[in-house]
């Protein structure tokens, strides 16, 4: 079995242990998932099977919706619910125009401070292992983007949004500095992760909804090929008689395709297809398409990302996989 499973992950479990049990149930050795939730977050968690497990850093890049309840009034260790409590504070002079307007200012790109219980690692060692020690040392910020954020409702000291943003974007270190601009203090309260690229939680099925699948043997429906999971990217048609220049991991230039007519910059991620071959690739683009005006036919335009020939069957008995 190979593509993609919608899973709407519980509260309580790691995205480890959704993966283990996604192994169990389908008795197959190559799970895996892309972009961890934390264990009391909940939502979408996108499951990787068979060979499409090789695709799960392109899910990755994909920007991801949230619905959050930020608590105010209470700052703890690990900005979250879980976490040891700090302080407290009185949030009575606190409403929502405040709330909205601290939260908007957000948006755009940013610099976040990972929080010291993260996965992420300093000289080698993972930083919530430090934090368990009592131990906090120096982060460097990194740039995230916030696309869009929307407050939903302010109850007492519950608040509650919507947040479209990029990968590495810590919530439970946004909900701590808006606190920390309100004068309050703050914590991520509950989080739900509704959208991660194209599968979103209207579509996403429990475990226990796979598992009455399974017994059904309807599980096969619950499953995204690749060609579905990776429609967001945009197309780019190649001439049959060059699809072996893309098994070989040759880059491609002007010959090799029939040009996109939507602009495009340097860096942006294309699927590749050929007239009767389907989906063959990925590719990423070595310059802006205005850039390739100036440049010599055979100049090299797009490098090859990730070759997925072999997922397909080739309908040319010229072409080999590599």
């Amino acid at each position: 079995m190979e593509g993609f499973l919608n899973i709407n992950k519980a509260a309580g479990w790691t995205s480890h242990d959704v993966v283990a049990k996604v192994r169990t149930l389908l008795k197959i050795t190559k799970v895996g998932h892309a972009g961890t939730l934390d264990p009391q977050a909940t939502g979408v968690l996108p499951i990787c099977l068979g060979k499409a497990t090789k695709l799960s850093e392109f899910l990755l890049h994909t920007d991801k919706k949230y619905r959050v309840v930020m608590k105010l009034g209470v700052v703890t260790d690990t900005q979250d619910a879980d976490g040891q409590v700090l302080m407290r504070s009185e949030t009575t002079a606190i409403d929502l125009g405040a709330v909205e307007k601290v939260l908007k200012a957000f948006v755009g790109r940013i610099q976040q401070i990972p929080p010291m219980f993260s996965a992420i690692k300093v000289k080698g060692q993972p930083l919530y292992k430090m934090a368990r020690r009592g131990q906090v040392v120096e982060r460097s910020a990194r740039e995230v983007t916030i696309y869009s954020l929307d407050v939903l409702e302010m109850n007492e000291s519950e608040v509650t949004f919507d947040v479209v943003c990029s990968r590495g974007t810590y919530i439970r270190t946004l909900c701590a500095d808006a606190g920390e601009r309100l004068g309050v203090g703050a914590h991520c309260q509950k989080l739900e992760r509704r959208r991660c690229g194209p599968f979103s939680i209207e579509a996403a099925v429990t475990l226990e909804e796979l598992e009455s699948a399974l017994s059904e043997e309807k599980h096969h429906r619950l499953v995204y090929g690749l060609s579905e999971v990776l429609g967001h990217l945009p197309e780019l048609v190649i001439r049959t008689e060059r699809a072996e220049r893309v098994l070989h991991g040759v880059p491609l230039g002007c010959q090799d395709i029939y040009w996109p007519e939507a602009t495009f910059k340097k860096g942006d991620l294309f699927r590749v297809v050929t007239p009767d071959m389907g989906l063959v690739a990925l590719v990423r683009a070595l310059m802006g398409s205005l850039e390739v005006q100036t440049q010599r036919p055979h100049t090299p335009l797009f490098k090859i990302e990730k070759v997925l020939v072999e997922e397909l069957k080739l309908k040319s008995r010229n072409f080999t996989a590599v």
